[in-house]
C-alpha cells in the first residue's frame, strides 16, 4: 500500500458536481493498493497514519496526531499513485491491485482507521472525483509498507 498523507484545513470532495464527503481540518489521505496487499498492509497502514504526529503542539512542534487534535480524514483511493513512469511517457499501472481486489481493502482501511478512534469520510471508489483541498504547512508525507 502507499499512502500520501497530507495534513488538511477544510477539503471537500464531489462527483458530478456533488459534494460527497467534507472535513473542517485534519488529515487528506490518498490511498493506493498494490497488488498482493493484504489486510495486513491495510492494518498497519491504518495505524501509522491515525498515529502520526504531524500537528502542531503548544511549543509549535509536529507532536500530535490527528486523534489529539479532534481532526478528520478524508481517505481518497488513488491507483495512479502507483504509476511507474521510468520508462516511456505514459504511466503503466501494473503494480496497482484489479479494483475487484482493491475496493475491499480500502473500505477495510477506512474501518481500521475508525477503530482508532479517528472520523473518517471516504470518496467513491472509481469515481471521477474532484477534490477541493486546503493544504496546510504545507505538510506532506509518504508511507508505503
Amino acid at each position: 500500500m502507499l499512502s500520501v498523507i497530507q495534513r488538511v484545513g477544510r477539503t471537500s470532495l464531489s462527483v458530478d458536481g456533488k459534494l460527497i464527503s467534507e472535513i473542517p481540518f485534519g488529515l487528506a489521505v490518498y490511498l493506493g493498493v498494490k497488488v498482493g496487499d493484504t489486510e495486513e498492509q491495510a492494518r498497519a497502514t491504518a495505524k501509522k497514519v491515525a498515529q502520526l504526529r504531524i500537528f502542531e503542539d503548544e511549543n509549535g512542534k509536529m507532536n500530535k496526531s490527528v486523534k489529539e487534535v479532534n481532526g478528520e480524514i478524508l481517505l481518497i483511493s488513488q491507483f495512479t499513485l502507483l504509476g511507474d513512469c521510468s520508462h516511456g511517457n505514459r504511466p503503466s499501472f501494473i503494480e496497482a491491485e484489479r479494483p475487484e481486489k482493491a475496493k475491499p481493502l480500502y473500505e477495510r482501511t477506512a474501518e481500521l482507521l475508525r477503530e482508532h478512534g479517528v472520523t473518517v469520510k471516504c470518496g467513491v471508489f472509481g469515481a471521477d472525483m474532484k477534490i477541493e483541498q486546503y493544504n496546510d504547512g504545507p505538510v506532506t508525507v509518504i508511507y508505503e509498507i
